[in-house]
């Protein structure tokens, strides 16, 4: 029994220890940035921006 929960807690210890790294590539994410920037900013040819109405409040 002592046998079996020393390997359990060895294995434990060496799976804890591992990392996963996950290098993105700086150029291809800064383009992904600004596709998605462009994206939500842009403005159809001849469209208003809207005009920011105050929150209501509510009634008590």
């Amino acid at each position: 029994m002592n046998k079996i929960l020393s390997l359990l807690a060895l294995t434990l210890a060496v799976s804890a220890c591992v990392t996963i790294n996950i290098y993105f590539p700086a150029a291809a994410a800064e383009k992904a940035a600004d596709k998605i920037i462009d994206e939500v900013w842009q403005l159809k040819d001849g469209a208003t921006v809207p005009a920011s109405k105050p929150a209501e409040t509510p009634a008590k």
